[in-house]
Parts: C-alpha cells; sequence; structure tokens
C-alpha cells in the first residue's frame, strides 16, 4: 500500500528537502565496485536477510512484510533475524552468522552507528551487499541507505503538529527510542534546532529513553509527567514510545491536558485517535520502506546498480528510484494521520 500524501498547512513548508546530508561523505568504494560482483559477491545470489533492531515490533514486523513481498516478487530468498531488545552491539552476533551462511545482501536498521560497523565491513569482504534502512551507520560501513524521509522533515513535522496542538508555548519532553539510535538522535537534534529557531516560548526539559521498550516506555512516560507538572505536549518519534505513552495518557488525569504526537503506525494508534488521547500523528509506510530497501539489495546484488549517486534501479510497484548523495536512497515525505483517515489503513 502506497501513501498517497496528504498535504497539510502546517507541515507543506517541511519537505522542500529530496536527500538527506548525512555528515561526512560516503565511500562507494569496498564492496561498491564496477560490477556487481566486483567483490567476490554472487550476482545471482537473491538471498536477502533483514536485521531489524529487534524482533516483535510491529513496525518492524511491517517492514519485514514488504521485504518479504518484494523478495518473493524477485524470486529470492528472504529471511529474518534479530536481538529480542535492542542494545548497540547486539546485532553483531547475526551479522556474523548472515556472512558465514553466504547471504547476498543484508538489510539492517542499525542500533548503533559505530557498534556493527566491523562486523558489517567484514560482510562486505565476503561479497555481501549491506543496506541500511530506517536507521543509518556510518556511510563507510554500507553500501546503501533507504531514507524513510529526510531528518528535516521528519523534525519539522514533529515540531509541527506539537506546536499547534499547544498553542506555540509551554513545556514540552521527548520520549525516544534507545540513546544510541542513529536515526532518533538526528530527528531530535533537528526538532532542538526547530524549537530554538522558530518556537521560542516551546521549552524542551527533557529527553528520555524508553530502550524501544512498551513497559519501560510507559514508565518513562508516567515518570517525565511527574517530573514535570506543568508539561503541555510530549513528542515520541518512536512507534513503541508513542503507543505507550498514549496507552499511559489514556486512563490519567492528563488526557484532554497533555498533547502527544511523533512517530506511529495506525494500527497501534488507532483506538487513542478515536478515544480523543491523540488528535494527529506521523509517519512513512514501514511495508513500502522495507518493499524498497529489499528491492535496493537486489539492485546491489546483480550489479543493476553500484549505489554511487545518479544510479537508478526499478523498485516493482514503487517504480524509478535514483541514489542520492551520499549512497542515499529516499523513499518520500512523512504522512499525517487524523481522525479523517486513520480508518483507510491497516498497519
Amino acid at each position: 500500500m502506497k501513501f498517497a500524501h496528504k498535504r497539510v498547512a502546517a507541515v507543506a513548508a517541511a519537505f522542500v528537502a529530496a536527500t538527506l546530508v548525512l555528515a561526512g561523505c560516503a565511500d562507494t568504494g569496498g564492496s561498491n565496485g564496477d560490477s556487481g560482483d566486483a567483490s567476490g559477491g554472487d550476482s545471482e545470489n537473491l538471498a536477502i536477510t533483514f536485521l531489524p533492531k529487534s524482533l516483535g515490533n510491529p513496525y518492524f514486523d511491517t517492514s519485514s512484510k514488504g521485504g518479504l513481498a518484494a523478495v518473493e516478487e524477485l524470486g529470492g530468498d528472504f529471511s529474518e533475524v534479530g536481538p529480542a531488545e535492542s542494545g548497540p552491539d547486539t546485532q553483531v552476533s547475526y551479522i556474523n552468522t548472515a556472512t558465514q551462511q553466504g547471504v547476498g545482501s543484508l538489510v539492517v536498521s542499525a542500533n548503533d552507528p559505530k557498534a556493527i560497523c566491523d562486523a558489517l565491513n567484514e560482510a562486505r569482504d565476503a561479497g555481501v551487499k549491506v543496506v541500511t534502512f530506517d536507521s543509518d551507520t556510518n556511510p563507510e560501513c554500507r553500501d546503501l541507505f533507504v531514507n524513510q524521509a529526510t531528518a528535516d522533515g521528519i523534525a519539522q513535522v514533529q515540531v509541527d503538529l506539537i506546536a499547534e496542538q499547544i498553542g506555540d508555548e509551554g513545556e514540552i519532553a521527548i520520549v525516544s527510542s534507545t540513546a544510541n539510535a542513529t536515526n532518533q538522535n538526528a530527528w531530535i537534534d533537528k526538532m532542538k534546532e526547530l524549537l530554538e529557531a522558530d518556537h521560542p516560548n516551546i521549552e524542551l526539559v527533557e529527553v528520555v529513553y524508553g530502550d524501544d521498550d512498551e513497559q519501560i516506555s510507559f514508565d518513562k512516560t508516567a515518570a517525565v509527567l511527574q517530573s514535570h507538572p506543568n508539561l503541555k505536549g510530549i513528542v515520541s518519534p518512536t512507534t513503541i514510545g508513542i503507543s505507550a505513552a498514549a496507552r499511559y495518557l489514556s486512563t490519567s488525569d492528563y488526557k484532554g491536558k497533555v498533547a502527544l504526537t511523533g512517530l506511529g503506525t495506525p494500527n497501534q494508534m488507532r483506538e487513542y485517535i478515536e478515544d480523543g488521547t491523540v488528535t494527529v500523528f506521523a509517519l512513512w509506510n514501514p511495508e513500502d520502506l522495507g518493499y524498497l530497501s529489499a528491492y535496493a539489495a537486489a539492485a546491489l546484488i546483480t550489479g543493476e546498480i553500484t549505489g554511487a549517486e545518479g544510479d537508478t534501479f526499478e523498485a516493482g510497484k514503487l517504480g524509478s528510484y535514483t541514489v542520492g548523495a551520499d549512497s542515499t536512497v529516499l523513499l518520500g515525505d512523512p504522512y499525517v494521520f487524523d481522525a479523517d483517515n486513520i480508518g483507510d489503513f491497516d498497519f
């Protein structure tokens, strides 16, 4: 299911950028050679393994559903592995095992930008094509990054949504995932910049981390509300965090008094939209993200692309994509969900 983007006045200006400029420049050498098997890879080895931050996360269940659909269309072999809990180096053993098994590509959402780099580069040296999605590593540790949306766009939509709901003034807090999550930290840094530049009457009083765990995120929400009795809003740029925060608010005295927005999936947030706990939130389509990531991995395996800027490839039902700066492919803009449209989606 691909989004027909809903544009609203509060966020339309946020989505001008077409690509995310990451810190530093990607090295398109290594396994990004002049042909699909320049580093010893097998151009017909369409064994593609997805490695999310953790298993059992509904967001990654949905992205893997898209990845599976794409790999089946391509006639390849799909698998998903991963740790039960997120952590900086919990993915290393799975990378090493996949390398030993000789998979064609690893598609990874990184828990840490540095901790898995050595393992990923060993995989690349063995001919495995490495695609990061959702959360990137340092650019020199992978062949391609499939970015769900720009950091600027994601930060802007969340800031705009919370500012509108609290009248552009008051105290807010952020309930994030893990302290080292590349994407979360990039979005939070951008949000801080936007708040300082454009919303001087909004004060970010605390950032807390729920470790991509529902109960920890629930408890952190309770704690931050108790620590800041004047809090007017919470932003949670993580699907587990926002649903946990909504669960807490929905049965508390803060319901209707403290605004909550961030990044969530329709199926997680539907009841909280319907009961008035949450008014609006945003996300991209994680199923499309997984689907695009699998096609990108296949294009690297077959040599259709090398990951160089300007490379183009076909991604099935999603159409054509072009590799941008720093070996990055952009899925598209975030989408805003509210009571008027949430019933149109099922993921």
